[in-house]
C-alpha cells in the first residue's frame, strides 16, 4: 500500500478514536471524500481491506491503525 494512503488511514483512525473513543468502528470508505475523485487509491484500500485481509465492512479503528502501523 502506498505511503500516502497509510498516512491517511492512520490520521483518520486517530481522529475517529479521539472523537468517539477506542471502540469506534469504521469502513475503508472513511478514508475518502464522498466523491470518487481517487478511484485507484479507493480500489487499493478496498483490495487491502477486502481481498488481502478479509475484514468485515466495519472494523475497530484501533485494529486498522495497528495493522497499518505494523506494515500488514
Amino acid at each position: 500500500m502506498r505511503q500516502a494512503l497509510r498516512e491517511k488511514i492512520i490520521e483518520v483512525c486517530n481522529q475517529k478514536i479521539e472523537k468517539k473513543g477506542e471502540g469506534v468502528g469504521l469502513s475503508f470508505y472513511a478514508f475518502f471524500k464522498n466523491k470518487n475523485d481517487q478511484p485507484e487509491v479507493l480500489m487499493e484500500a478496498a483490495r487491502w481491506w477486502i481481498e488481502t485481509h478479509k475484514l468485515d465492512h466495519f472494523e475497530k479503528a484501533t485494529k486498522i491503525k495497528t495493522m497499518v502501523c505494523s506494515g500488514v
